[in-house]
């Protein structure tokens, strides 16, 4: 049975509200640090708008299109490492430790570069593919991102010399992601009205950023306010985009070429058979999806510092699936719902959950192995086992992870909602309602006024 709310958005508000009380409530009873709240909230904050920008660029491929694109972290390290090398400073000028350098260009270009290299590598990987059948284009796209993890990992390409540049992919040892921060580019990019008036260069970073707000919750926070800050602003940053997301999706998806895409999802042969290029759509469709995943995987890990190839392996791609697949394939509300409950109950949850119960018991040894975990059990002593099962728990995440996708998939395939919302014209096409009372009233054909 579904969740009994009317209004989408309404439905998401209820649910992120109910996840950071359960959240707080958790850190208050015992006692958790202020700042450690603080960080905890933040950081699944951010995690929240991630795997929901995320999901919801897998909806338009899977949900919309019926394209089973399980690469997708592929696109997300294409995106990341080519705004490196586009913003990264250059080689030799002193900003940077790094082995290799990068052509100095200003972050925002490089945020555009990385996406429009997702997407080419998107065109790439389509052109052929996808007139392959479903799960032959699953093969190819995996294929696709661990070609694109051994490249990043290839000591040939590790460092040349391009246009009198020093640049490169930093082999196994990754590349140092040294631009500016981008919250503070965000910020001083719109400080320029301000700083016209004011005559100060970033005025809106040093004087409101820096001088109010920090300055306001170094009242609370003493010692060394500005990371807890930083990582609010971000994720403050992260679900105004995922607003973007949501709307661009939800307006692809009502307007008649992402009804053409759904009509390809439910059968591309009578679609095609009406006239429509469906390879045409489906390009489309997957170049828009794969730039889009390259912009979550800058805004993932380009406030990193720094990414290695072996950051980007398989697993990320299906954290994805699994929240898409919680929400519901084919609603977007759905997406951002399934991509809220991934974060916070099984990708952060069960770690918080570890804090949470190491403060509460003053942080106990836990055995060392699961042989001296099982002894006491004999002896009727539970909390040996109880404590190595708590040190374990990140190996035990993707059990866990695993155990939710198996009943969902008996139990509610259709994800949380259970339903879609299939606008099928443009126009409402629902009966209009009768004024009572007289005046002027609507004919039931839709037609003259009723006499």
């Amino acid at each position: 049975m579904g969740i009994d709310f009317r209004n989408d958005g309404l439905m998401l508000l209820t649910l992120l509200v109910g996840v950071y009380a359960i959240y707080l409530l958790a850190g208050l009873f015992i006692g958790f640090p202020f700042r450690g709240l603080m960080n905890q909230i933040g950081q699944l904050t951010f995690w929240i708008a991630v795997f929901a920008m995320a999901s919801l660029a897998l909806n338009l491929h899977w949900g919309y299109t019926g394209l089973f694109n399980i690469g997708i972290v592929g696109f997300m390290a294409t995106g990341v490492y080519v705004t490196g090398i586009l913003s990264k400073p250059v080689f030799g000028s002193g900003t940077s430790a790094a082995e290799i350098g990068g052509f100095g260009l200003p972050l925002w270009i490089g945020i555009i570069g990385g996406m429009v290299a997702a997407g080419l590598l998107g065109l790439i990987a389509a052109l052929p593919a996808l007139r392959l059948r479903a799960d032959y284009l699953a093969i190819v796209t995996i294929a696709l991102s661990e070609i694109v993890r051994f490249a990043l990992l290839s000591d040939s390409l590790s460092g040349h010399d391009i246009a009198g540049y020093r640049v490169g992919l930093g082999g196994g040892d990754g590349v140092i992601l040294d631009y500016r921060d981008p919250l503070e580019s965000l910020i001083r990019a719109l400080s320029a009205p301000f700083d016209l008036v004011f005559g100060e260069q970033g005025w809106l970073w040093n004087e409101v950023y820096l001088g109010i707000v920090v300055d306001f919750v170094a009242n609370y926070i003493p010692n060394n306010p500005k990371p807890v800050v930083d990582n609010f602003a971000y994720s403050a940053v992260l679900l105004l985009i995922l607003g973007g997301f949501y709307v661009l999706i939800r307006r692809t998806g009502n307007s008649p070429f992402g009804r053409v895409l759904k009509a390809i999802r439910e059968d591309e042969d009578v679609t095609n058979a009406l006239g429509k290029n469906t390879n045409m759509f489906k390009i489309k469709s997957f170049v828009v999806g794969c730039a889009l995943m390259g912009l979550v995987g800058i805004l993932w890990f380009g406030t990193q510092g720094s990414v290695t190839p072996n950051t980007f392996r398989p697993r990320i791609t299906f954290y994805i699936w699994i929240a898409l697949i919680i929400g519901g394939a084919g609603s977007n509300t759905g997406s951002v719902m399934g991509g809220a409950v991934f974060a916070a109950f099984l990708f952060q949850g069960p770690r918080y959950f570890k804090n949470v119960i190491e403060t509460a018991l003053g942080n106990p040894e836990a055995p060392s192995s699961f042989g001296q975990a099982m002894a006491p059990i004999t002896s009727g002593d539970v909390v040996p086992f109880f404590l190595f099962t708590l040190d374990s728990i990140r190996q035990l995440q993707l059990f866990l992870m695993g155990v939710v996708l198996i009943v969902l998939m008996h139990r509610r395939p259709d994800g949380m909602l259970g339903h879609r919302k299939e606008p099928a014209s443009s126009i409402p096409l629902t009966r209009p309602i009768k004024r009572s009372g007289g005046g002027d009233t609507v004919a039931t054909d839709g037609g003259e006024t009723d006499e």
